[in-house]
C-alpha cells in the first residue's frame, strides 16, 4: 500500500484550520493508501502515527513508526498559507523526486499572491477590481489612496493565505490603521476598490474525462465581508447552489475552469468572485481551499451528490 504523507499546519495564523482540513480528507481517503499527518512547524515537522507524534526527517522525507523506516511515497499539501498554499513544500517534494496531488511550484506561488496573481489575469482579460500594490507604509498617501480607488475600499496582505489582516474601509481617516494591520500579515499589501455585487465562488478539479467545476456557493456574511469570523465562526451564509440566474452560473463555471488552465493549476481549486450586474469579477484564487466538515468545498460536493471518497479518488486517479 502507497504512503501518503498529508502536510498540515503551516506558520500562518490558520494552523489550526489546516489541521481540521487534513483530519476530514484523510477520514475520506481512498482505503488503498496509508495516510499519516505530517504537522508542520516552524521549529519542527512531526507525524502522527500510532505510537504518538515521531520526527519526520526532511533529509529521507521518512520516519520511524515501531521501529520500523517508512518513506511517504506520495505527497498532499493542505496548508493554509506558508510553507504550504505558496508552494514550498512542493518545491521540497519535487527535490526529492516525491510525486505529489497539489499544484506545482510556480502556479502555487503565483496564484498565492493575491496582486501578481490578478495582474497576471487581467492581461487574458479576465476582470478584476481596480488596486494598487504597496511594499511600504508610507508609499501612497491616504488621499492619493482615495482619488484612486475610491471608498469604500479594501486593504488585504498580498502574500498571504491567512483571512487576517483584512480590512474594508469606509473613510480617508481608516486607512493608516487598515495598512498597518495588513502589513502584520505580510511583506506587501493590496489595496482594492469596492465592487458592489453578489459574491460566489466556485471549486474545480481535473479527472481523467476533464475538468468539472461543482456547484456555486453564494456567501452571505452577516459582516463588512467574508473576515475570519465570517468564513470559520459561523457569521455568514454559504448558500449552495448560489441564488444565481443560469447565465450567471455559466459564466462564472466557464471562467473558473479558464483560470484553473491559465495557472495550471491541479487537484481542488476554489475561485472566488464579485458579480456586478452579471459580470463576475475575481476575488482571488484559492489552491488549498478549506476542507473541514464546516467549509465550502465539502457542501459543494454534498449538492453536486458526489461523496469526499470518490472526489478523492478521481483527482489521484487524474493527477498520479
Amino acid at each position: 500500500m502507497k504512503i501518503v504523507g498529508l502536510f498540515c499546519g503551516g506558520y500562518s495564523s490558520e494552523y489550526d484550520i489546516s489541521l481540521k482540513s487534513a483530519t476530514t480528507i484523510k477520514t475520506h481517503f481512498p482505503k488503498e493508501y496509508i495516510v499519516y499527518k505530517i504537522l508542520v512547524r516552524e521549529n519542527k515537522w512531526q507525524v502522527e502515527s500510532c505510537s504518538g507524534l515521531v520526527s519526520f526527517d526532511l533529509n529521507t522525507c521518512s520516519f520511524i513508526e515501531n521501529k520500523v523506516h517508512i518513506r511517504i511515497d506520495i505527497g498532499l499539501v493542505y496548508i493554509h498559507g506558508n510553507p504550504g498554499e505558496n508552494g514550498k513544500i512542493q518545491a521540497f517534494l519535487d527535490l526529492h523526486s516525491i510525486p505529489y496531488l497539489n499544484s506545482g511550484p510556480l502556479a502555487s506561488s503565483l496564484s498565492f499572491d493575491k496582486w501578481f496573481c490578478n495582474q497576471f489575469l487581467k492581461s487574458f482579460n479576465v476582470p478584476v477590481a481596480k488596486s494598487l500594490f504597496m511594499t511600504c507604509e508610507d508609499q501612497f498617501s491616504a488621499s492619493f489612496i482615495c482619488s484612486e480607488l475610491g471608498l469604500p475600499l479594501f486593504v488585504k496582505p498580498s502574500d498571504s493565505g491567512s483571512s487576517y489582516g483584512i480590512s474594508k474601509v469606509k473613510s480617508l481617516g481608516e486607512i493608516p490603521t487598515a495598512i498597518t494591520n495588513a502589513f502584520t500579515e505580510g511583506k506587501s499589501i493590496v489595496l482594492e476598490s469596492f465592487l458592489d455585487g453578489i459574491e460566489v465562488t466556485c471549486g474545480v478539479y481535473r479527472t481523467k474525462k476533464g475538468l468539472i467545476a461543482l456547484p456555486l456557493t453564494e456567501i452571505a456574511s452577516e459582516n463588512d465581508f467574508f473576515d475570519y469570523d465570517a468564513k470559520y465562526n459561523g457569521k455568514s451564509q454559504e448558500i449552495t447552489p448560489a441564488r444565481v440566474s443560469d447565465k450567471v452560473k455559466s459564466q462564472v463555471q466557464e471562467r473558473s475552469k479558464y483560470i484553473y488552465e491559465l495557472l495550471q493549476l491541479r487537484s481542488i481549486a476554489r475561485i472566488d468572485f464579485m458579480v456586478v450586474k452579471d459580470e463576475a469579477f475575481v476575488i482571488e484564487v484559492n489552491t488549498t481551499p478549506g476542507f473541514s466538515s464546516e467549509s465550502i468545498v465539502p457542501k459543494m460536493l454534498a449538492c453536486e451528490g458526489k461523496s469526499i471518497h470518490d472526489f478523492w479518488a478521481e483527482i489521484i486517479e487524474a493527477e498520479l
